[in-house]
């Protein structure tokens, strides 16, 4: 239990926490506390309901910042960066406690994945810093072509503004937030409507960390602040996480799209393939993982499953037990694995989801599937779903599973051709003639095959990103640097009085972006 509800008044803009004493959004929690024989949700606290007057004031000190890149951070030596860097993810361990039960207590992320969530962050953090360095290194040596000696780097673009996604509040928030900023963007942050004060703790280390106006935060209704921001065609890249439709929403809104940088992570629908030759056991384990992980909020889960007729039945009775067989509790107990679900009417949209499929011939085939206990919704193996529902197409974000039954290969593969989204698939099977025979063709469809395992977003280094509607860029460790950045170079033709003047230059140490400096 939180000793007290968290009032959150304050707000980061040019350096310095500012104290709002407007307007604030209650938060509750999804954890529901007994109050007699009623159960309400608990009161965690609140956070300012900025508008379009502080949006813009936040986007003046952010510009003042960058200057069109004229400012302290875009100019500064990279080794300063990381050195600023360093000094924020050292505040940011000493907030582990505190963010840690938030996280729980806010979306109802299990205590092992709110943990394991922070460390990963850390561990994030502390990767992209080793990336730039070799990505500095490999860029200090001058290249020679046709008479003309150059040096390659990469520049910042200027404002970016950052929008995670609720599922994932601090650490897929971070993996566009924390290289934006290393790079010499400056930073315009918005946290996701639900997981809000959970980074309340790390305001001071933004501000002790970064010279003013560096990193700035808006909270509020996304109308009354991020509309503002877009219209105003002074944001040079939107990194958000989140729906297409909103993505759409926020890009039409600038007046100068073809000025604007995107670096969208979307929707996804990813399927598993259970092949006639699958190790059934393997594949109960890894679908009931990839399914119902954070009770199915991830976009990297599996979101459909595809079984082959001749192995349907024994591995749906297979996987049925082992979900039946989930514990359902409060997300700080030992082996919880169904937790409360933090969207209000999420539970309504979900049973919609099941009663569509039902009124078209599928059912419910596990115990306990589909039942709702306050925020809790005990998860739903649907079958069998066919084209005609609505489970087979959209993207559910929560604890039910839709399984189709097919017979010929080419099923699963029309579905993925057909399908709006091109994230991931899950293959399980052992014919390495078969797997191989479809890796060919799917890698052009999504943008990672899983080979009898779920799909996933992790290790960091891996490239992550996806096709169709489900990603614009590239994000890991390496092309998240990359990604906020774009290449520019000095270049002079190879004359002896140009080969003096960089000279002199290099000596005197008198150019961030012009030198040969080694950083280790």
């Amino acid at each position: 239990m939180l000793d007290e509800p968290i009032h959150q008044k304050e707000y980061l803009v040019n350096g310095l926490i500012q104290t709002w004493d407007g307007p604030v959004q209650e938060v509750l929690s999804p954890v529901m506390i007994s109050e007699g024989r009623d159960a309400n949700p608990f009161l965690l606290g609140s956070y300012p309901l900025l508008t379009e007057k502080e949006s813009l004031e936040v986007l003046d000190a952010a510009e003042r910042a960058y200057s069109n890149g004229r400012g302290e951070w875009p100019t500064m030596p990279v080794e300063e960066r990381i050195r600023h860097m360093e000094l924020f993810v050292f505040k940011m361990t000493d907030k582990r406690q505190e963010i840690v039960r938030l996280l729980m207590w806010e979306i109802g992320k299990t205590l092992a994945d709110a943990q394991k969530e922070f460390d990963r962050t850390v561990e994030y953090i502390r990767d992209t810093i080793e990336a730039l360095k070799d990505l500095d290194r490999n860029s200090s040596r001058f290249v020679m072509e046709q008479g003309i000696m150059g040096q390659i780097r990469r520049a910042p673009l200027g404002v970016v503004l950052c929008m995670g996604p609720f599922n994932y509040p601090l650490n897929e928030t971070f993996t566009t937030l924390i290289p934006a900023l290393i790079m010499g963007n400056v930073v315009i942050f918005k946290p996701p409507k639900l997981g809000v004060l959970l980074h309340y703790p790390l305001l001071e280390a933004f501000r002790d960390a970064f010279p003013a106006g560096v990193i700035n935060t808006v909270y509020g209704d996304g109308q009354a602040v991020v509309g503002p921001l877009m219209k105003s065609g002074r944001i040079n890249v939107l990194a958000f996480i989140g729906t297409s439709r909103v993505a759409d929403i926020l890009k039409h809104q600038h007046p100068k799209p073809h000025r604007l940088r995107c670096v969208l992570g979307l929707e996804a629908k990813n399927p598993a393939i259970i092949l006639p030759d699958a190790s059934l056991d393997l594949a109960v384990n890894e679908t009931v993982l990839g399914t119902l992980s954070f009770n199915g909020q991830r976009c990297t889960a599996l979101k459909i499953l595809f079984v082959h007729r001749k192995i349907s039945e024994e591995f749906l009775e297979k996987f049925s037990q082992k979900v039946s067989s989930l514990m359902m509790g409060m997300p700080w107990e030992q082996g919880v694995q169904i937790t409360p679900l933090p969207e209000p009417g999420k539970s309504r949209y979900l049973l919609d989801l099941i009663h569509d499929a039902e009124a078209l011939g599928a059912r419910v085939i596990n115990e306990k599937g589909g039942e709702v206990h306050g925020s809790f919704f005990f998860p739903a193996v649907v079958f069998p779903v066919d084209s005609r529902m609505r489970l087979y197409h959209e993207e559910q974000f929560g604890p039910v599973i839709p399984v189709a039954v097919f017979d010929d290969i080419e099923e699963p593969i029309t579905y993925m051709v057909q399908s709006d989204y091109g994230q991931q698939v899950s293959l399980f099977g052992n014919d390495p003639q078969q797997i191989a025979r479809l890796i060919d063709p799917l890698v052009n469809q999504v943008c990672r095959v899983n080979i009898n395992s779920q799909c996933q977003r992790g290790p960091d280094t891996f490239p992550f990103t996806g096709r169709k509607d489900s990603a614009e860029g590239t994000l890991s460790v390496s092309d998240a640097l990359r990604v906020f950045t774009i290449r520019t170079l000095v270049a002079a033709k190879n004359s002896t009085q140009n080969k003096d003047l960089i000279k002199e230059i290099l000596r005197g140490n008198q150019s961030a972006f012009l030198n040969t400096d080694f950083i280790f």
